[in-house]
């Protein structure tokens, strides 16, 4: 279980940081992005199972509908959750989406009750209700559904549970979702070099191409790091540990890209916090007793 929780903190420190290089790219529209971080993705992880020739598992996957069907479902979800994230970071919504991994460990906690059958104790309900008044009242204040944070903690909670109960390691399950992706990927990248709209030949910085082509390892290797803690870690803990990632991307929204963070926006915040704070808590007395 320690390999778990240290393979997942990595993940979210990771992907905590992950704004930074998003605006770095900030030229490039979302679903550029994307599609690079489908394909150079796949370059990377052919790159590790060809130096540890660790082919076998592709065979007998290929004849498994019914994981080939849980792999296209995670690798959907997992491209949903890229885009959202990609684009709020590039249109200056890095708390919103800093909100939707705040909300997430309470889907897991959710997700692993519905379908996994893990009891939740009094307390805990007590939080997810918590974190629920949290969203109303940032949806009364805002007059619209927070859906950014909404979409991205339902897609990676979903992405996380089918993660956790997959028929494929962490490095396998990656490639195959990889692979699901990639002719989407390259089509539309053909799309756009037929038209002229591909950055990544039309931009005369080569800081901009290096960064696309960087766009494999950094994403493959939170995401190995994630599924592999997941499979060792109760939906619960994974859920705790989550606090890292959002915590980051909050501070750097507000204080390094200067987002605007009103006091009734703090309110809902402090709502959802608290219950995180509760669960925590909960969570750590009850192991002791």
């Amino acid at each position: 279980m320690r390999t778990g929780i240290i393979f997942a903190s990595l993940a979210f420190l990771l992907w905590g940081l992950f704004p930074l290089y998003f605006h770095a790219l900030n030229e490039v529209p979302p679903g550029q992005i994307l599609a690079h971080r489908v394909l150079w993705s796949l370059v990377f992880l052919i790159a590790v199972l060809g130096v540890r020739r660790q082919w076998r598992w592709l065979p007998e996957i290929i004849r498994r509908p019914k994981v080939i069907a849980s792999f296209i479902a995670s690798a959907l979800l997992l491209s949903v959750n890229w885009l959202i994230y990609i684009w709020s970071v590039n249109n200056g919504h890095v708390i919103d989406a800093s909100l939707g991994y705040f909300i997430n460990p309470l889907v897991n906690i959710m997700l692993g009750y519905v379908v996994l059958g893990e009891r939740l104790r009094k307390l805990q309900w007590t939080a997810i209700a918590v974190a629920a008044l949290g969203v109303l009242w940032l949806t009364w204040q805002a007059g619209t559904v927070p859906w950014i944070a909404l979409a991205l903690a339902a897609t990676f909670g979903g992405y996380g549970l089918l993660r956790k109960t997959a028929a494929l390691g962490a490095l396998e399950g990656l490639a195959f979702e990889t692979m699901v992706l990639f002719p989407l990927a390259l089509g539309y990248v053909v799309w756009l070099t037929m038209h002229g709209a591909n950055v990544f030949l039309t931009t005369p910085s080569d800081t901009t191409r290096a960064l696309l082509v960087a766009a494999g390892p950094i994403t493959a290797i939170p995401l190995l790091m994630f599924a592999a803690g997941a499979r060792r870690i109760p939906m619960a803990v994974l859920g705790m540990l989550q606090y890292i990632g959002p915590s980051i991307q909050f501070f750097l929204g507000v204080w390094l890209f200067q987002e605007a963070f009103t006091m009734d926006r703090l309110v809902g915040f402090s709502l959802i916090w608290s219950a995180l704070g509760l669960y925590a808590v909960e969570g750590l007395w009850h192991a002791h007793t």
